[in-house]
């Protein structure tokens, strides 16, 4: 079934199918990152932070898994520690100017480390190896730029995921609270060569 996916750089047009994604994976956070508590407005301003370039949300640093009919079939979102304070830039710009608290968004990855934002897979899709095959794109692009550690977050509950980042390669490497959760982060050393 892998054969008929195609992953590829993402587009601002990409930006409805990917927020729902996007809710998807990161729940809660994207309330705090949003300045809503309303779902439809969460998911509008999710498609407008995607659209926009340098942003942490943005779709310069994501990419889309299509199925065999252009349809988006899961996506993953990453970029480099170093870059993650200014990422929040447009984030935190809007919050700002809304008057709304900015405290909730903290940077989650550290220099030298390769983020993997989020990731998540179509439920209609979940079960044919693209959360893996969207995981080893996010790897290879940590390679193709130069990146040493690959990093991510789970959060504690989800045993599940973390049975997943473990058989790829990756180990705990402390914890992190976003939006009231736990997170474990895990780390994985990359290869040039990926």
């Amino acid at each position: 079934m892998n054969g008929n996916f195609t992953v590829r750089p993402a587009v601002p047009t990409d930006a409805r199918a990917v927020s729902l994604l996007m809710y998807e994976a990161i729940g809660d956070i994207a309330h705090t990152i949003a300045g809503t508590t309303d779902l439809p407005d969460t998911l509008e301003v999710l498609e407008e932070l995607f659209q926009l370039p340098d942003c942490r949300l943005g779709y310069d640093n994501a990419l889309v898994c299509e199925d065999q009919d252009g349809g988006i079939a899961g996506f993953v979102l990453s970029y480099p520690g170093e870059q993650a304070i200014a990422l929040d830039i447009p984030l935190l710009r809007r919050l700002q100017e809304r008057g709304l608290p900015t405290d909730g968004l903290v940077p989650e990855a550290n220099p030298g480390e390769y983020y993997l934002d989020s990731v998540a897979v179509s439920g209609a899709y979940r079960g044919a190896g693209l959360g893996t095959r969207l995981i080893e794109a996010f790897e290879q692009r940590a390679a193709d730029l130069g990146q040493s550690r690959a990093m991510l977050l789970v959060e504690s509950e989800n045993t599940k995921a973390r049975a997943l980042y473990e058989r790829l390669g990756y180990r705990p490497d402390g914890w992190l609270e976003l939006s009231g959760h736990r997170y474990q982060r895990m780390i994985k050393p990359i290869s040039s060569h990926a």
